[in-house]
């Protein structure tokens, strides 16, 4: 072996490129571009960005093979099995290409029909029926690749994408860690039990860490209707919270969302402010509901409200703060108006409801308490519901 390389190193530039002019080597070079192009193709295939052509070529050659095996086994495959290409090249190929496959499509069933013969003689036949289940399917499946063709996100990477949205939303929702001797939760639930949510929470610790800002949003709107907009200003929020102070986020929301200049672009909004070693707290509303506090020392809930009209409605907005404190034991809690509000049951009563519920968690404590109460409150209210816990530990 160390001769052989030796004798390597001991070539002329010359005999270097006449060794990689040979044939082995041209081979293995192309074989390397070949599997190089292959896996890009593929990649970006999967990613919606390549060619459909594998996809068209694989489609086509089913085509012919259902043909043969109607006209010899028309009992087993029927001529109404050619609809199974044609659903996959609606999910698979763009318009262009869909429309080769229904010509070649078309062209097996005049081959079945002519070599089957009339459907008159038996039922393994192309019938009338077949021809409009098969161009049904056909029809369907185009409108399907031109959705995707307007919209822009294939069908391979659209699941995905829906997918990311959705955790972006959690991710964001995620309260951050706090200090020993408190504790906080938060529970969300879409209404109708989808994915997205109109309403949202961002929360940040500001100051040092010393601060805990909390904004809870509800969207107009519920569940996929308004869970864009609850993405598109959860992310705008996210940025505004801890990048002004508190006093200027509020305005600085509503400014934002007149911006978008949307049709059903309101929202409600609190923000709570909180101070992590004294335990007082600033409560900022636009037009959300109250929201709702402990007290260990009287065992009674107390409304607490702040006073601001709702987000997107008009510019100028003024949004005058509430302020309390958490004291040791206490609770504070707020929630979204699907937790409270039914066409059968005014606010009022739902709030009753809902601290009713909650007195059960006083002596055993709130660990794992939002998710429950909105069981026990609200659990088939098709509505987006979401509730927020904040205790100071006795």
């Amino acid at each position: 072996m160390a001769v052989r390389r030796d004798r390597r190193e001991r070539r002329t530039p010359r005999e270097r490129r006449a060794a990689a002019e040979t044939f082995p080597a041209r081979m293995k070079k192309r074989l390397h571009r070949a599997r190089i192009g292959l896996r890009k193709s593929g990649v970006d295939y999967f990613r919606g960005d390549g060619s459909d052509w594998v996809a068209l070529a694989a489609l086509l050659l089913t085509v012919p093979v259902i043909t043969v095996c109607t006209i010899v086994n028309p009992v087993w495959f029927s001529p109404s099995v050619l609809v199974l290409p044609i659903v996959a090249g609606g999910l698979l190929l763009r318009p262009s290409s869909l429309l080769g496959l229904y010509a070649a499509s078309a062209a097996a069933l005049i081959v079945e029909s002519a070599r089957l013969g009339p459907y008159t003689e038996g039922p393994a036949r192309v019938t009338p029926g077949t021809v409009l289940t098969v161009a049904a399917c056909g029809f369907f499946g185009l409108l399907i690749a031109q959705f995707r063709s307007r919209v822009g996100v294939p069908w391979r990477g659209g699941g995905t994408m829906l997918f990311d949205l959705r955790e972006r939303i959690r991710v964001q929702s995620k309260l951050p860690k706090l200090p020993r001797g408190w504790h906080r939760e938060m529970a969300l639930r879409p209404a109708g039990g989808q994915s997205f949510s109109g309403d949202f929470v961002v929360a940040a610790r500001t100051n040092g860490g010393r601060t805990l800002e909390v904004v809870l949003t509800d969207v107009s709107g519920k569940g996929m209707d308004a869970g864009s907009r609850a993405l598109l200003l959860s992310g705008a929020f996210g940025g505004l919270l801890g990048s002004l102070p508190p006093h200027a986020f509020l305005p600085a929301a509503n400014g934002y969302l007149l911006r978008q200049d949307w049709d059903e672009g309101f929202a409600t909004s609190i923000h709570l402010v909180l101070d992590l070693e004294t335990g007082d707290y600033e409560l900022l509303s636009a037009g959300h509901l109250p929201a709702l506090q402990l007290s260990a020392g009287t065992g009674r809930w107390e409304e607490k409200a702040g006073e601001g009209p709702l987000l997107g409605v008009y510019d100028g907005a003024q949004f005058d703060p509430v302020k309390g404190s958490l004291r040791p034991g206490d609770v504070l809690m707020l929630f979204t108006d699907g937790i409270v509000e039914t066409a059968d049951r005014d606010i009022g009563e739902g709030i009753d409801r809902l601290t009713g519920e909650a007195d059960r968690y006083v002596a055993g404590g709130f660990h794992g308490a939002a998710w429950h109460l909105i069981e026990a409150v609200a659990k088939d209210v098709n509505d987006d519901r979401a509730l927020l816990l904040l205790c100071r530990d006795a």
